[in-house]
């Protein structure tokens, strides 16, 4: 218990210091997110704050995985790290200064290939390599794309790691709850300096880090018993549906979709209204009123896991239409009356 309250409280304060840091570092640098018509900030603001995250992690991850039971294989830590390394360093260049697409998602890519080879090199067929690699990339970008206002992602993530801990721990799995724990106290360090209204933003290097990290305890949990995922992915549901059903409509629209915009849900809510502290408490009633509890059942009952996760993820869609179609209305009904 002492390791383990050591390790928590060394991810807390090396990601608050560095923060604090990175506020400073990035003003002097000018990476600021200056208020547009695809941002829902209103002041400029410093970015990059997530390299707190990835430095508490790389420090606690090699001790947090190998020195309790259920210790994992040192090829399995080092392509975990090897991953979290590269797709921090793609996206603290892209804070500097812009990166273009295809290198960022080459980068993204090798990364979950070397994390999952080294995965699947445990007993696993090389055919689940596929989908591994759909998964991961798609859990970095939408990460990123859900870190648009103060405090969202960094609460996602404390919801989703602790929840993963949980999980982890119901099957006797000490040192990956323990890694997942480490990231949820990261992210309570990161949300103290992020929270609305927000001193510093995540950044890429945060955002794709924390995408890749949940992808990487959820394959683990998969790793260990198949049925574990669809209790993993309930934890996410929020967040996979909004991203998701996002990047479906810009593409069926003929949308420019890989570009920044303003059309998730939550940026629709704070558009016509919203304060970003009162979304966040809508996600976070959706995290706390559904999505655990719904979590705990698919748990209990793993036979009945993935119909359960399914009736999580209809529910959430159907929310996110209605939520959705309210605020179009509401936006249409705003133009006749300008323009009247």
């Amino acid at each position: 218990m002492a390791m383990a309250i050591g390790w928590l409280f060394t991810a807390l304060l090396i990601t608050l210091l560095l923060v604090r840091g990175a506020i400073g570092y990035a003003h002097r640098r000018g990476m600021l997110d200056h208020p547009g018509q695809r941002r829902s900030h209103s002041l400029a603001t410093p970015r990059g704050g997530g390299i707190g995250i990835v430095v508490a992690m790389l420090v606690c991850l090699p001790g947090t995985l190998w020195s309790l039971p259920g210790a994992w294989p040192a090829s399995v830590i080092a392509g975990l790290l090897g991953a979290l390394v590269l797709v921090a360093l793609a996206g603290w260049w892209d804070d500097h200064q812009s990166l273009p697409v295809l290198p960022r998602f080459a980068a993204q890519l090798l990364a979950v290939f070397g994390f999952s080879l080294a995965l699947l090199a445990t007993g696993l067929s090389i055919w689940w390599l596929p989908l591994l690699l759909i998964g991961g990339a798609w859990s970095i970008n939408l990460h990123n794309f859900m870190d648009g206002i103060d405090g969202l992602l960094a609460q996602q993530v404390m919801f989703v790691a602790s929840g993963l801990a949980l999980l982890a721990w119901a099957v006797a799995q000490p040192a990956l709850a323990l890694a997942a724990a480490t990231l949820a106290a990261a992210a309570l360090g990161f949300w103290y300096y992020n929270r609305s209204p927000a001193r510093i933003f995540m950044g890429d290097v945060g955002s794709g880090s924390a995408g890749l990290l949940i992808f990487a305890f959820s394959a683990m949990l998969w790793r260990i018993e198949h049925a574990l995922l669809w209790p993993a992915l309930t934890l996410s549901s929020a967040f996979l549906v909004d991203a998701s059903l996002t990047l479906l409509t810009r593409m069926w629209r003929g949308r420019r979709w890989y570009t920044a915009h303003r059309e998730h849900l939550y940026q629709w809510l704070v558009r016509h209204g919203g304060s970003h502290a009162g979304v966040g408490g809508g996600y976070l009633a959706w995290n706390l009123l559904v999505a655990a509890p719904f979590t705990w059942l698919a748990w209990s009952h793993l036979e009945l896991a993935l119909p359960i996760t399914m009736l999580v993820y209809s529910a959430a869609a159907a929310l996110w239409l209605a939520l959705k179609r309210r605020c179009l209305r509401r936006h249409l009904s705003k133009d006749r009356h300008v323009a009247a």
